[in-house]
């Protein structure tokens, strides 16, 4: 996760904790009532978070697909190109080989 999304997660964590406390100290209802509350309370923290780290998780797969995607594209292009120089290169040997034997078989006469 980066540094960025630690940090919230930190202070939602701290906020549930400092609301609960307050909640506990200036409740006006039953104890149960209360409990039932912050469980309440910590559940929909828990949710959201949970909600949030799935949308990281989905966003961070996403951005590895694109690039893996894209680092194929990219290699895919290069074994072409290198597949069209060593036909060029190929093609240049073959013609100075023929200058060659050219010239070989002049210089016998």
């Amino acid at each position: 996760m980066s540094n960025n999304t630690g940090n919230t997660l930190l202070a939602l964590l701290a906020g549930a904790a400092i609301g609960a406390g307050v909640g506990i100290l200036f409740a006006p209802d039953k104890g149960s009532k209360t409990r039932r509350k912050i469980k309440d309370g910590f559940d929909k923290e828990r949710d959201h978070l949970r909600d949030k780290f799935n949308e990281a998780t989905h966003n961070l797969k996403h951005k590895f697909s694109r690039a893996k995607m894209d680092l194929e594209s990219e290699f895919d292009h290069l074994v072409s190109n290198v597949d069209h120089k060593t036909e060029d290169v190929i093609a240049t040997l073959e013609r100075k080989l023929e200058d060659l034997k050219k010239q070989h078989a002049k210089a016998t006469k």
